[in-house]
């Protein structure tokens, strides 16, 4: 979002909390072919908070997996969330593009808690405001240049070239549209669930209308798990994904109490959009990231927010070979992908 060369191909990589993901696509006709998709762990420590605490351990991650797969391409696109990025839907007066684009430092120096030359910006103009047609509505993103320049850093150590830095919530939502047929009229809850953010966006007809992270994801299973039950911060992450297996009573108990958190998470933020959204109601809802394979979470939201609830699938409509790829592998890595197949979506030199 922030960074930009000539059009030209990328890798998508995810660098989560708990790993990198890596996802290589290309584009033919207007639908895409999946070449390499990848992931490997990371160290707990290795992120902190978003921060990228232990670069050299990253970079090392990130050129391993490159090699492993044969990648050739050098330029990436990476996404950043919660704490590193500062998203604002802002009412300004009616202007075209290129006004706006020299005019947004200091429109967006009340909205940014930081000093503007501080910070990379960057922004999409999506509708007039509806109260006032002399106004319209923005969507101001804004990180500081530090962070952007840790990832920069981070790529460079790997031997690549950052080129585009994205936000996880608009990534997922590429993923969503290129995958996922909804009408134009239609609002959907778009949730994604990782091991220490959960983000959530939700769009109507490309366009997003509501935007949090919530410092709140996957780990806080586990972390339940170690204290509830007594077991090591190891045997309780191997609990958590064996919850319906293992047939433990106590780790479901406590698995199904982190599930009404994180519903009533999810709930409150949908809540808040609801009460300045008017008529324009949410119909449906799609969750993606690693917590969305968590033991009866999408029964418990459906449940709990009374819509329809699926697992989104970044691999729903992309072509690949059989050969290369396992339909059942692509099912099971599906829900941690959704984030690098929509940085993977993107060009070199997109706005």
């Amino acid at each position: 979002m922030f960074l930009f060369k000539k059009k030209k191909e990328v890798i998508g990589i995810d660098i989560g909390s708990s790993s990198v993901k890596l996802v290589q696509l290309k584009e033919n006709k207007g639908s895409f072919q999946l070449l390499n998709a990848g992931i490997f762990p990371l160290p707990p420590e290795a992120i902190v908070d978003n921060t990228l605490m232990d670069s050299s351990t990253i970079s090392t991650v990130i050129k391993n997996l490159v090699s492993s797969l044969g990648i050739k391409i050098k330029d990436v696109v990476c996404s950043i969330s919660g704490n590193s990025v500062i998203i604002r839907k802002i009412v300004l007066p009616a202007m075209s593009q290129e006004e706006l684009e020299d005019q947004i430092s200091w429109e967006a120096e009340q909205y940014i808690p930081f000093d503007v030359n501080d910070v990379n910006m960057d922004f999409q103009i999506l509708s007039p405001d509806n109260n006032d047609p002399s106004k319209m509505n923005v969507l101001l993103v804004a990180s500081k240049k530090d962070i952007i320049n840790d990832y920069v850093s981070v790529f460079s150590e790997a031997g690549m070239q950052l080129s585009v830095v994205d936000v996880d919530s608009f990534a997922v939502q590429n993923a969503f549209e290129a995958n996922h047929d909804y009408g134009s009229e239609d609002i959907i809850a778009l949730v994604n669930i990782g091991a220490s953010v959960m983000n959530i966006n939700v769009i109507k007809d490309g366009i997003t209308l509501f935007t949090r992270d919530v410092q709140m994801g996957g780990n806080l299973y586990s972390e339940e798990i170690q204290k509830q039950v007594g077991l090591s911060s190891e045997d309780a992450e191997i609990g958590k994904l064996l919850a319906l297996e293992s047939n433990n009573k106590l780790i479901q108990s406590v698995m199904l109490k982190v599930n009404e958190t994180i519903t009533q998470e999810i709930r409150r933020s949908l809540d808040f959009y609801n009460s300045t959204a008017g008529d324009d109601r949410i119909s449906a809802l799609f969750v993606s990231g690693g917590g969305s394979k968590v033991y009866n979470l999408i029964d418990t939201i459906a449940e709990k927010i009374g819509l329809p609830v699926e697992k989104l699938n970044p691999f729903a409509k992309l072509k690949y070979n059989e050969k290369d790829f396992d339909p059942e592998y692509l099912q099971e890595i599906g829900p941690l992908m959704a984030v690098p197949v929509g940085l993977a979506i993107r060009k070199v030199g997109d706005k």
